[in-house]
């Protein structure tokens, strides 16, 4: 008999419920440990999806799980992690963003070097970090990095980036994923704020430059409806442009020696909802494949470290004027 897997999960809510549980539940070599502060979510989720119900996290621990998943706000994976790293479990797996005090379209300098912290003590208790930015396994994204690969576009040079913040961490995590590290930015900040709840923020737009030469642009905000497309993407390469948006919805490529483009757009029985949902899947498939296997996670916590890490200059050159170097003033050594 397969040995099983020890999932944990702590935070109960929509997330969990609607985008991770469904699929771990129907994992033959899955069995699922639930924590929450509300004991009612527990025991609906321990019958809805089977498992077990833990009422401390030190009980939850106790039973060494192969992995926790942190799945509360973001306004509190960092006091999860920080109570879970004194039981020294093996590997923690942590909703986008690593850290958001007040919520992921007010990311802070503080919510970084505290991210840091929590990596150099996760270090220390011998835990593996790893976090979920699904939009990593879109189908356009997936696309894209092969048609870089196959159709030879070269190097990118140039890049404009125009994000939700319902998606704003997701799409600085692609910015790094195709584009490589982010060395220098200058930013500015709107006087209005837009949106509600967690979303809720004034615009923020950068300039920045790679370690590989290219420039690019990046704009947050919660103005425009939900119901519009939520990020625009141009990317310009040594021999094509591609463009990219919304959850998964179109995809285009410009070739320079050709006249016609390569078109990917969703058929019509099919919503970006779908595809949002079908992301986590893989996302979480792929990670429990390295957990069977011993491997590195997809994504991992320095991944997340470095989202904020941009994050974090963006806001200091914005209330400086000047500009700002992300690896002499936010190392992500430690």
């Amino acid at each position: 008999m397969t040995k099983k897997m020890k999932i944990g999960v702590v935070g109960l809510g929509n997330v969990a419920v609607n985008n991770y549980l469904p699929f771990l539940s129907r994992q033959e070599d899955v069995e699922l440990l639930y924590y929450s502060r509300t004991a009612e979510k527990t025991e609906k989720c321990v019958a809805d999806f089977g498992g077990y119900a833990c009422a401390t996290l030190r009980e939850l621990t106790a039973k060494q799980p192969d992995s926790i998943l942190i799945l509360n706000r973001e306004t509190h994976h960092y006091q999860s992690a920080c109570q879970l790293l004194d039981f020294k479990p093996k590997r923690l797996f942590i909703e986008k963003p690593l850290h958001a005090r007040n919520g992921q379209a007010n990311v802070s300098e503080q919510d970084f070097f505290e991210a840091r912290d929590l990596l150099r003590l996760a270090t220390s208790a011998g835990t593996e970090i790893a976090m979920n930015f699904n939009y990593r396994f879109f189908e356009q994204t997936l696309n894209l990095k092969r048609m870089i690969h196959d159709k030879n576009l070269g190097k990118l040079r140039q890049s404009s980036w125009f994000v939700n913040y319902a998606c704003w961490s997701h799409c600085i995590d692609l910015l790094h994923y195709l584009g490589g590290e982010i060395t220098e930015v200058v930013a500015v900040s709107g006087t209005h704020s837009y949106g509600e709840g967690l979303q809720q923020g004034t615009d923020l737009g950068c300039a920045f430059l790679t370690n590989n030469g290219s420039a690019g642009t990046l704009l947050g905000s919660s103005c425009p409806a939900f119901s519009s497309p939520l990020y625009h993407v141009v990317l310009n390469f040594d021999c094509g442009t591609v463009t990219f948006a919304d959850l998964d919805a179109d995809l285009n490529l410009y070739r320079n020696s050709s006249e016609y483009r390569e078109s990917y757009s969703l058929n019509a029985d099919k919503s970006r909802w779908t595809q949002y949902a079908a992301s986590f899947e893989k996302a979480l498939a792929s990670y429990l494949d390295t957990i069977r296997h011993e491997l590195p996670p997809p994504v991992s916590g320095m991944d997340g470290l470095r989202e904020l890490q941009l994050e974090a200059a963006m806001r200091r050159a914005s209330a400086t004027a000047r500009k700002v170097s992300l690896q002499s003033e936010f190392t992500l050594d430690f």
